[in-house]
Order: structure tokens, then sequence, then C-alpha cells
């Protein structure tokens, strides 16, 4: 039993000594991106928000936003065609249907 005891304790031991650069870069990305918003953050937000108002103005004046059905029909068929397309490539590059061949 206590053979048992000791080799959980170096497989852990092993474990712990895997994992913490993965943890360490874990760390290191949560402390920057996991952290409450500054008042400073809420004043470029607001700058955002006004910047995006601004260009949906512009895209309205534009008429982009003006699209006729059979126009609207074309753009669905084309992304239709390069999704197909997309996954048609990953099949050949798998050589097979579903999923890849281990």
């Amino acid at each position: 039993m206590s053979q048992l005891v000791g080799k959980a304790k170096a497989l852990v031991d092993k474990m712990i000594v895997a994992a913490r650069p993965q943890l360490e870069e874990f760390w290191k990305y949560a402390k920057v991106e996991l952290t409450p918003p500054m008042p400073a953050d809420f004043k470029n937000l607001k700058k955002t928000a006004e910047q995006a108002k601004d260009m949906k103005g512009q895209l309205k004046k534009s008429g982009l936003t003006q699209v006729t059905i059979s126009e609207a029909w074309l753009n669905v068929l084309v992304t239709v065609e390069v999704i197909t397309w997309f996954y048609m490539g990953e099949v050949i590059g798998r050589r097979h249907f579903v999923g890849y061949k281990v």
C-alpha cells in the first residue's frame, strides 16, 4: 500500500511540473483580460459607440442598405457556394467524409 501511495505522489508531482508552464501562461493572460473595467475604459466605450452611430448614418446615406430582393438572393447563393467549396476542400484534405482516420 505504501508503494501505491508513493507512486501516486510521484505521479502528481510529475503532473504539477508538466502543467506549470501552461498555468503560468494562463495566469499571465487572466490578470490582463479578466480585470474589471476601469473608468477610462467606459470613456473609450462611449467614443466607440458614437463612432459606430456615425458609421450607421453614413451607411444609410451611401445607399448600401438599399438592396433589392434579387441582389439579396444572389448574395445568399454566393455565400452558400463559398461555404460548400470550403467544406468540400476540408473533405478532400481529410480524404474521408467524417473525421480524420487516426
